[in-house]
Parts: structure tokens; sequence; C-alpha cells
């Protein structure tokens, strides 16, 4: 049984028992990032549409996860601007049947920064168009609130560029989001361990997502265990309440006077 079970997260009106959300490149091979992405128990699968066969659904990665019944989040990795991501999102919801997408826009081939006036852009023609969007961004504070009043379901801040595995670069810029943020906070790229993904959730966000530190692990299905049970711990440890943070010492016993007489 979970531990979180008597906590879901809802996006969209859509109910996950794991915080977990996962991706689907770099694996060596579909049997491999199944059994990892079975292992983490994830409920919610991101796939780039340029990488599908939307024609028949009978590529080595597409078909696996509907064979296990995943729930699908097609994004739009590769797109440059709005235009071509409100393209790649309606080719997917013709293909997949699904009006959820994960809005990728990243004009820049070296450090996959998104792009957040496309982005922003994008979103408010794909809410219009009835799509439940999950916007990837940069942790910036000013722009999580912008995409959430036009009606985002969640936002999706970056910890550190994708695939770098440097965690929780933007830490201090997270935490103002998951201060401010009305809607589920996941954060996305970057985390490159358990501990990374425990710290988030330490920190209040609602979920993350990993791809590249499951996918490239020498044991991926172990190391997708290893995030499960990481997220859980960070996210029961946010709900237990953590202890502050001291500048001196503090000792875990008190001080009694039995020892002031031989002074």
């Amino acid at each position: 049984m979970r531990l979180l079970e008597k906590d879901p997260l809802i996006i969209g009106g859509q109910t996950f028992t794991s915080r977990l959300f996962t991706g689907t490149g770099k694996y060596a091979n579909s049997n491999s990032m199944m059994e990892s992405i079975k292992a983490s128990e994830s409920e919610l699968v991101t796939l780039s549409l340029r990488r599908m066969d939307l024609a028949n659904h009978s590529d080595n990665i597409l078909k696996p996860l509907q064979q296990h019944g995943m729930k699908l989040l097609p994004n739009t990795s590769g797109a440059r601007s709005a235009k071509e991501a409100v393209f790649a999102a309606n080719l997917a919801r013709e293909a997949l049947e699904t009006h959820w997408v994960k809005l990728e826009i990243h004009p820049d081939p070296r450090y996959l920064m998104p792009d957040p006036i496309e982005t922003l852009a994008a979103a408010e023609t794909l809410i219009k168009q009835g799509f439940i969007v999950m916007p990837y961004v940069h942790a910036d504070p000013v722009l999580c609130k912008r995409l959430e009043e036009i009606g985002c379901q969640c936002v999706m801040p970056l910890g550190a560029p994708i695939g770098s595995n440097k965690g929780l670069a933007s830490r201090t810029f997270l935490e103002i989001i998951i201060e401010q943020s009305q809607v589920p906070v996941i954060i996305d790229a970057g985390i490159g361990s358990p501990a990374d993904a425990a710290l988030a959730m330490q920190l209040g966000a609602d979920g993350v997502l990993v791809n590249t530190a499951m996918a490239v692990a020498r044991n991926p299905a172990a190391m997708g265990y290893a995030f499960r049970l990481a997220v859980e711990a960070g996210r029961v440890a946010y709900h237990s309440g953590l202890g502050e943070v001291e500048q001196n010492a503090i000792a875990s016993s008190p001080m009694t006077d039995f020892l002031a007489g031989l002074s």
C-alpha cells in the first residue's frame, strides 16, 4: 500500500496516488523503461511526440505503455514557438485521444531553456481549445502566477537544466513559487538523485518529474524504486513538520544541575 493513498494529488480532475511522474527518454530499451516505470509506481508518463510512431501505435515506446495502462502525457519537446507547440498538441490529441499536454518550448538547442513568452502564448491558446496544460517553465514566480491565472492546471518549474542532474539549483525561486501557488507545483528537470526528489517534496512541491536519473542508472528498475521511496519520504516529512535550522548548537537533552557540584 502506498504511503500517500490518503494524500492524493489532483490535477485537472484526475486523482493520482503517486506524486512521481516519469519520462521515457534515454533508456537503453523499452524493457528497461517499463521495468523502471513500474518499480517507481508512477501513474503519469510523459513522452515526446517527435519520438512516437503516431500512425500505427506500434513503436517500442508507446505500445508497452498503452499495454500497461499508463496515463500518457504527450509533450511538445522540439517545438520552437507557440505555433509549433499548438500544432503538436493538437496532433497528439487526435492520435492519442487525450487533451492533456506537457507544454515545452525551447528554441535554444544548447541549454534547452524554455521560452517564457512563447509558452504563455501557447498556453492561452491551448486552454481555449480545451487542453489540460502542464507548462514546463523557468523557476520564475511571476510567470508561474500568470500561467495559473490563465487556467493552467499546474506549473512545472525547472530545478536545473534538463538532463543536467544538478538538483534544485533554482531552490530559492522554487520556494517562492510553492509558497504562492494555488495550483499543484511539479518540479521538473535537473533532479539527479532520490535525495533531490526528497528535498523537493520536503520543500512543499506537489510532485516531481524524473527521467534522466532513472534512465541512465546502472539499474533503472532499482533507481525507479528508490525515487518512489524518496518522493514518499519527502512528502511525509513535509506534512510532519521539519525542525528549524539553527545557527548555534542546541543540546538534544536538557541540561541538568547534577554535574554542577563537581566543579
